[in-house]
């Protein structure tokens, strides 16, 4: 039984197919990419030292097509404007948010849409903010991928990966998050018959 979808994304050439953390790609289309390192299909067991990781950023400059840019503070705010305006207008229930530079979490109670139709309004709306707000270059990426998920299927699974998203910022050194459009997880499961008491 889904409750809940916890849906993750990149920025614009964060996370490659031959990344050292893994990935969930099974070929590298582009040559230039390839040389970057050797493709490893899902998460690494072995998680690479930060110093890894940045070398690996820094190689990745010279080669992606368009410039490697992490999220501005202006462009946050930017998509968390359209996260809020997609969260009404397909009356979502967010429970939980993080827009860090380089990556986004987001978790969404079930709905009747899926979560790649969840991550696409997300994704259009806020590249749309992004670009009409002149942040950013009309020909550049502001998302590196379709991104993926995670079913979340009890009220623990809830609590947890709630927990996990507000801790992202703070782990990065970053001030927590706040925004208007998340909801408190109140324990809500489907199925669950709301009694109402007549007086």
């Amino acid at each position: 039984m889904v409750a809940g979808y916890h849906l993750i994304w990149t920025a614009y050439g964060w996370w490659l197919p031959n990344d050292p953390r893994g990935s969930t790609s099974r070929e590298i289309r582009c040559a230039a990419v390839a040389g970057l390192g050797e493709l490893h299909y899902g998460r690494r067991r072995v998680q690479p030292a930060g110093r890894v990781l940045r070398e690996f950023h820094e190689a990745a400059r010279s080669v992606l097509k368009h410039a490697l840019l992490a999220l501005s503070d202006a462009e946050t705010h930017a998509v968390a404007d359209a996260f809020a305006a997609v969260i009404r207008q397909r009356s979502y229930t967010c429970y939980a948010c993080a827009i860090m530079p380089d990556h986004v979490h987001v978790l969404i109670r079930k709905h009747r849409d899926q979560a790649e139709t969840m991550i696409g309004h997300l994704q259009d709306a806020s590249r749309t903010e992004v670009r009409q707000a002149g942040l950013r270059e009309p020909d550049h990426p502001v998302w590196g991928g379709p991104g993926w998920k995670v079913y979340l299927e009890s009220q623990s699974d809830i609590r947890r990966t709630v927990d996990y998203i507000q801790r992202n910022p703070t782990k990065a050194g970053m001030p927590a998050q706040a925004w208007p459009f998340v909801a408190p997880y109140t324990g809500w499961l489907p199925g669950q018959v709301r009694v109402v008491r007549k007086l």
